[in-house]
């Protein structure tokens, strides 16, 4: 296949999610695993520059710092492909190992599955303990045993998925409107209260075990690069949620974010600041 330019640009789910929720406001701490390769060092430099603790990220020798080759369409939506790399690294014991100051009641605990599945089953279950309001993407959709699925959810307060990782997660081959529903009541009686499935363009539906359904819209942009619009959303919704802000207002402040970065390219370059966010969000109400 021929296409346009190729450029570079910092990225991964988790480091995606930091920049926007510490952009947006946020105290933010990055547990992470990285090359010991020049990636690797580049990224904790752009970290600490954007003012994120990077203490407890861990550099593994002689392993390559995760990559996504991304493929960009004249629409602005994407296709991706991922070399995990030192990603795969950060296990069970690395989270085990982190002090218990470091969870505390609270505070957002926002996962996502860039990691191995029993790495983020171990932080969910040490944020519970630990009284953290637990944030699972289920990015990419994770394809473990049905018990291991339970386990992983078992721990989590919201989830956020996309249409295509919610039917994954709830055994349906695929996803429309006339089974969104279904879907939902799936995922809750999995275990998580709370429900926020992204919908592109469409928005976001938000769900909740005590019989909440709406749809969000999002503000009205001119999508240039979808590229990490729903890690912007998670870090932006997280940020709203340690705010204590309800789970709607909390959703829609997460909208107006990931609109802003539909319209800029690159994943954390796209992130917007705390003031764009304020500034769409109050337009919309």
């Amino acid at each position: 296949m021929l296409g346009g330019a190729f450029s570079s640009s910092p990225g991964g789910k988790g480091a995606n999610q930091a920049v926007a929720a510490r952009r947006a406001g946020a105290e933010v701490v990055f547990v992470t695993a990285v090359g010991d390769d020049d990636l690797g060092r580049k990224a904790l430099e752009g970290y600490r520059r954007e003012g994120i603790d990077v203490s407890f990220a861990k550099v593994v020798p002689g392993a390559a710092s995760g990559v996504a080759l991304i493929y960009v369409g004249e629409s602005g939506e994407n296709m991706i492909g991922v070399a995990s790399g030192a990603n795969l690294k950060l296990g069970p014991e690395d989270i085990e190992a982190l002090p218990d100051s470091l969870l505390r009641p609270g505070d957002v605990l926002l996962v996502s599955l860039e990691v191995p599945l029993d790495t983020a089953i171990r932080a969910l279950e040490r944020g519970k303990a630990a009284g953290t309001l637990n944030v699972l993407n289920p990015a990419p959709a994770p394809s473990g045993e049905p018990a291991q699925i339970a386990r992983l959810l078992a721990s989590v307060d919201l989830i956020t998925p996309n249409r295509g990782e919610a039917a994954a997660i709830a055994r349906e081959p695929s996803v429309d409107s006339t089974i969104l529903e279904p879907i939902v009541r799936r995922l809750i009686d999995l275990g998580p209260a709370r429900v926020v499935v992204t919908l592109g363009a469409k928005g976001c539906l938000v769900a909740t075990r005590d019989g909440l359904r709406e749809t969000l819209d999002p503000p009205k942009v001119e999508a240039v690069d979808t590229v990490g619009a729903g890690d912007v959303f998670n870090g932006a919704l997280a940020v709203a949620l340690a705010e204590g802000r309800p789970i709607l207002e909390a959703a829609r402040w997460a909208c107006a974010a990931a609109a802003l970065a539909v319209t800029r390219p690159g994943a954390q370059d796209a992130s917007p600041t705390r003031s764009e966010i304020d500034r769409l969000a109050s337009g919309c109400r």
